[in-house]
């Protein structure tokens, strides 16, 4: 079963179960340039996807959410798709992806320039 989730839906999942993944479907040069932290890249493309999803989750039986980079994109449905045909069993799509993470003023892991996002200092 598919179900679909907002950034704060997303974020508030993660903080109750931490044993959640969380796959970006995106190609690997996108998930470099940004990401969700703790995020997994898993391309969508990927001819095995499914298998390989499984072997990075650790298991159909483990809850894992999909995302993209935004609406308009649509990797994380079809992503999610292929899970659920596969036989994953709870199986979650972030729609609004990186687009809508980024909106909600959520912290973004990645090589491009996100000290916006960021808190300065360490402690």
């Amino acid at each position: 079963m598919k179900k679909t989730l907002t950034a704060h839906e997303l974020k508030q999942m993660r903080e109750k179960k931490p044993e959640i993944a969380v796959l970006n479907v995106l190609e690997p040069e996108t998930f470099a340039r940004e990401h969700i932290p703790g995020s997994i890249n898993v391309p969508v493309k990927h001819e095995s996807f499914a298998t390989k999803a499984e072997k990075q989750v650790g298991g159909k039986n483990r809850p894992v959410v999909v995302y993209c980079a935004s609406q308009e994109c649509d990797s994380s449905p079809t992503a999610a798709k292929k899970l659920v045909e596969a036989g994953f069993t709870e199986v979650y799509d972030f729609e609004g992806g990186m687009k809508s993470w980024k909106d909600a003023k959520l912290p973004v892991e990645g090589q491009k320039d996100t000290a916006d996002t960021k808190p300065s200092s360490r402690g």
